[in-house]
């Protein structure tokens, strides 16, 4: 039982990194972009 629920965990956050990086990939960009321009000041 303690296998399943592991799985189910990591099946859990698998699923929200993907959506995360789906639905977010241009704030992470801009945010990127956001610190190399603060770096070379």
């Amino acid at each position: 039982m303690g296998w399943l629920i592991f799985l189910l965990v990591v099946a859990a956050v698998v699923v929200g990194v993907v959506w995360a990086k789906k639905h977010f990939r241009h704030e992470i960009e801009r945010a990127k972009r956001i610190n190399r321009a603060n770096k070379n000041q």
